[in-house]
């Protein structure tokens, strides 16, 4: 009896078939951002690429293969939170190929994710990040040439991510558009296509309009991106502001290597929950589609109950 043409290919051949249209799904039917994808692909690609080093194509893998490559990466030195990724991403992609028919059984049913704690970045006081902003805006309007400009960009990249908590991929991705159109609210639109409101303060919206001037000066009344650049993607990149951020952290006197576009997220989340606000609010303003992930926060809370208790309790001040 003849074998089909797909049981011809060779089974690395077969997985990226089928990892491509894993890949179509995901864009077309959960929205997924072009980043998310690359990082599935890859993760998959990794573990595909095991899977045919040992003859076998993903539709016909095993539980034993996935805690076989589980046990690679440990033994490569992989992190906790890499297996967790890599192993999430095998379980999506596994579940997608059941779905399709492509395979007869989930392999991954019975694979339980390696626990790991979540770890925060590290925690900016509210006096670092004035002293950090402070030295942004003397800058911006100390330098000259094309330091000045850059000096503005990222002033204004730094008001805008520790006044809205914005991830550093929608915050490097806004829109004059999106900057302009409501005085009031930042239109954002972030992971799975979901769009939230996002509000601005009166001192950001001073700060966006004092940029939006020298934006047009710069880059001419065409921009179309409120953070432009040469590169590419037409923006700013990720990489390229954490380099920026840095350099300014070395001269607000900070350290460098504690400070990343993410911490400046995290102050937000951490500074508002200190002063009061609600979690549900803070869900909707970091956009996290499930309030769990925005619990992770009330650290911030729990650390400053400790010390009102320790502090003001009789019970706690005995020896």
């Amino acid at each position: 009896m003849r074998k089909s043409a797909s049981s011809d290919r060779p089974p690395g051949r077969r997985s990226s078939r089928h990892l491509d249209g894993f890949l179509e799904m995901l864009s077309a039917e959960r929205g997924a951002a072009a980043n998310t994808l690359q990082a599935y692909r890859r993760d998959l690609d990794d573990y595909n690429a095991f899977l045919a080093n040992r003859g076998r194509a993903a539709e016909r893998a095993a539980s034993e293969d996935i805690r076989d490559y589980l046990e690679a990466l440990n033994a490569q030195g992989a992190s906790r939170a890499t297996a967790r990724r890599r192993l999430s991403a095998i379980r999506q992609f596994h579940k997608y190929l059941l779905g399709e028919a492509i395979s007869r059984e989930n392999p991954v049913a019975t694979i339980e994710s390696p626990k790991s704690r979540r770890v925060l970045p590290h925690s900016l006081t509210a006096s670092d990040v004035t002293q950090l902003l402070e030295t942004a805006e003397r800058l911006a309007t100390t330098d000259e040439g094309k330091q000045s400009w850059r000096a503005q960009r990222l002033h204004c990249l730094l008001e805008i991510v520790y006044a809205t908590g914005l991830r550093v991929s929608e915050l490097v991705g806004l829109t004059v558009q999106a900057a302009a159109a409501d005085a009031k609210f930042l239109t954002i639109k972030g992971k799975g296509g979901r769009e939230r409101l996002v509000p601005v303060s009166p001192r950001l919206r001073q700060v966006i309009a004092t940029y939006l001037v020298s934006l047009r000066r710069h880059a001419g009344s065409g921009a179309s991106w409120l953070f432009p650049s040469h590169g590419e993607q037409g923006h700013l990149t990720r990489q390229h502001f954490a380099l920026e951020l840095k350099g300014l952290a070395a001269k607000a006197g900070l350290d460098p290597k504690s400070l990343s576009p993410h911490s400046l997220r995290h102050a937000f989340a951490s500074h508002l929950l200190a002063g009061g606000a609600d979690l549900r609010a803070l869900q909707q303003m970091l956009g996290h589609a499930d309030i769990s992930t925005t619990q992770i926060y009330t650290h911030v809370q729990a650390e400053r109950l400790k010390t009102v208790v320790s502090r003001h309790h009789p019970l706690a001040r005995r020896n």
